[in-house]
């Protein structure tokens, strides 16, 4: 098979949570532009039919069903709904989470602590399993989680997302060893400093950002569409011998020292 065949994601149906917006909705865009059926997914089902209009606009095969993944129900109806419109699911990638506190590790409020687990630990392991009977079926299919450079070195500040994320990694690796008797793989992308509204508070800090980006090699932050070639190999054949792996698209940070 050529190595654009590969890239071809013609007739694969594609989950990716939290794509109304950012890195979602980027690498939504980029495997529905080779050939996918992407399920736009976010809390709001309004947002989900904005950027479904844009797509189908560009002729590009999308449906929009919202989801709030730190709930169980909407998490099955999110598999039913999409079981419903395409009749199978080949891919999942996992990437909506939540940031909601900045600061100190000892202030972090327990109730807080437990929100940031439930949607960014639990709802993708949650999800997974949720997929994994109809992978199964395919004897083939592909799970690719959204972690964070956080996940591999600690940040000031961001110590429970950098928590949340490094056990994203793991969950990742187990995923990998558990199911790839199955066709699965699952591998995790680690983004750098991608300018989204989630990463707002430290881009529009101007001495913040400009702080990060003397250190980064690449000097500046990344984009969203510059997360999605990594997102489309892992998705498409031409991944297919990756599995268990970590992937970071960070313009250097890990590097930086």
């Amino acid at each position: 098979m050529s190595i654009k065949n590969q890239f071809n994601l013609e007739n694969k149906v594609v989950i990716i949570t939290g794509s109304s917006k950012g890195i979602g909705k980027a690498i939504a865009k980029g495997l529905a532009e080779n050939g996918a059926q992407v399920v736009i997914s976010s809390r709001s089902q309004e947002a989900c039919d904005e950027v479904v209009k844009e797509f189908t606009k560009e002729g590009l095969k999308a449906v929009g069903i919202a989801c709030h993944i730190g709930k169980e129900e909407q998490r099955k109806n999110l598999i039913d709904k999409t079981i419903e419109a395409f009749g199978r699911i080949d891919v999942l990638v996992n990437n909506a989470a939540i940031n909601p506190v900045f600061g100190p590790i000892e202030d972090v409020d327990p109730a807080i602590f437990d929100k940031i687990m439930d949607v960014n630990v639990k709802a993708p392991w949650s999800l997974s399993n949720l997929v994994l009977p109809y992978l199964q079926a395919n004897k083939k299919g592909r799970i690719i989680n959204i972690a964070s450079v956080e996940a591999l070195t600690p940040g000031m500040g961001l110590g429970i997302y950098s928590t949340s994320k490094a056990a994203i990694l793991m969950l990742t690796k187990n995923q990998a060893k558990e199911w790839g008797s199955h066709g699965i793989t699952a591998n995790a992308i680690c983004p750098g400093l991608i300018k989204t509204k989630f990463s707002a508070a430290l881009w529009q800090n101007e001495k913040m950002l400009s702080k990060l980006e003397r250190s980064i090699p690449s000097g500046r932050m990344g984009m969203p569409e510059e997360i999605v070639g990594l997102a489309c190999l892992l998705a498409s054949d031409a991944g297919n011998y990756m599995t268990g792996g970590v992937y970071t698209a960070d313009g250097g940070y890990m590097i930086a020292g």
